[in-house]
């Protein structure tokens, strides 16, 4: 569906992402029989956002296989799909919704699934033609096209998606520079041994790193398309395309106007449920308590949390609620380096390596006071696995166990 005057829901879900399309899958699958509709602000029905970095900008996965279900799937479970619709109100009391397009929907129940938008740069020039952020299909397909005229690419943030679309356009062979205001990449999310082997790995694919530097300003032509980037030291690099990876702004305006409790993000408690009555918040936008950040109120950008809270939500709502408790995992794809991330290296006090990065295979650990709280695996699945199953249990391994690549973690032995 396109157009709605005014249309009554059980359960509207705001946001066709990852964790509003599987809100509306696990409602089903859990036996709800009401109305749903997903509505969405973009065009498309709802699709994988990690390909947008990897796969479907480098060409490798068009449109229909990043689908997270045909069309005739929504169908068959009479899930109406609300395409274009953004919403610009909630009224709580009254449980009603109201779009820019001047739509209104009644909701009985609703899941606040709406994710963020990229964080984009607020110096002179951010707003530039030519200046990309990656969140949306949109966001992708506009780089795609302004790819072959484009040979000066910079990346600003060395983060996961800044490091996935700088080595996606190395395989263009695009001169890429990448910029990162902290002294390494990954510093938010892993330890220094694992971005310093990621540094090698770009410098060694032709990536000119700029670390522990910021911006001041994107230089632009006559017509305000961008020309370069001007760095803290006054080095300019030259640009006709600038992509910006530093992170969102969680799309909560709404439910914080209606009253919902938050600061970075929306609260809700281990059900999802938000301070306003029958309103839920699963993904991005939802801050939690997580047992594996010693309880610290977070918010998690990843597919996993997303799906994993919209089943807590839908359990909810169909009477048969569960606490949110899931391990984050996480993933990222570039060259031919495969890292998976099992827990939160948050609040580490040692780190362990597990095998050589020479061969670029080997695993980093992470222990806060002596337990497993996270490990990083670069193209190292059988450690990922085990260790998942390890950190949920809070296991103390053996720290010379731990170290040898050679011995399965699952027969490490604890201290």
């Amino acid at each position: 569906m396109t157009q709605a005057a005014h249309i009554a829901l059980d359960v509207a879900i705001v946001g066709a992402g990852h964790g509003g399309a599987q809100a509306a899958i696990a409602l089903r699958q859990m036996g709800f029989t009401g109305t749903i509709g997903l509505i969405g602000d973009e065009p498309e029905l709802p699709y994988e956002r990690p390909p947008l970095s990897k796969e479907y900008l480098a060409g490798d996965k068009p449109f229909e296989r990043i689908m997270l279900r045909p069309a005739a799937f929504w169908a068959e479970r009479e899930v109406s799909h609300f395409a274009k619709h953004r919403v610009t109100d909630v009224d709580a009391m009254a449980q009603t919704l109201k779009c820019a397009n001047g739509a209104t929907f009644a909701y009985g129940h609703l899941i606040w699934a709406a994710g963020g938008s990229p964080r984009m740069l607020p110096c002179p020039g951010g707003n530039a033609k030519g200046v990309f952020g990656v969140r949306r299909k949109s966001d992708v397909d506009a780089i795609m096209a302004a790819l072959p005229s484009t040979q000066n690419i910079v990346v600003i943030g060395g983060g996961y998606i800044g490091l996935e679309a700088a080595a996606v356009l190395r395989k263009f062979d695009k001169h890429v520079a990448l910029i990162e205001s902290l002294d390494r990449v990954l510093s938010r999310v892993a330890g220094e041994p694992l971005s310093r082997f990621y540094e090698d790995q770009h410098r060694a694919h032709g990536v000119d790193l700029h670390l522990g530097i910021g911006v001041d300003e994107i230089l632009t032509d006559d017509e305000g398309s961008a020309t370069g980037v001007k760095l803290n030291d006054g080095t300019v690099l030259p640009a006709s395309m600038v992509i910006v990876g530093i992170g969102i702004i969680p799309d909560v305006g709404p439910l914080m106007l209606a009253g919902a409790t938050g600061g970075n993000g929306v609260d809700v408690d281990a059900h999802c449920r938000t301070s306003l009555p029958n309103v839920y918040a699963i993904g991005d936008c939802a801050a939690h308590h997580n047992r594996f950040a010693d309880g610290a109120m977070i918010r998690l950008e990843s597919v996993q949390n997303a799906n994993d809270m919209a089943k807590v939500a839908a359990a909810d709502i169909t009477g048969a609620p569960v606490d949110y408790d899931a391990l984050p995992w996480f993933w990222s794809n570039q060259y031919d380096l495969k890292l998976q991330t099992a827990g939160l290296s948050t609040g580490y006090d040692t780190t362990v390596l597990r095998g050589d990065p020479d061969t670029n295979s080997f695993s980093l650990a992470y222990l806060k006071d002596g337990r497993l709280i996270a490990m990083d695996c670069v193209n190292k699945a059988k450690d990922y696995v085990q260790a998942r199953k390890l950190i949920e249990e809070g296991f103390s391994p053996d720290p010379d166990g731990l170290a040898n690549a050679d011995l399965p973690l699952k027969e490490v032995q604890a201290i």
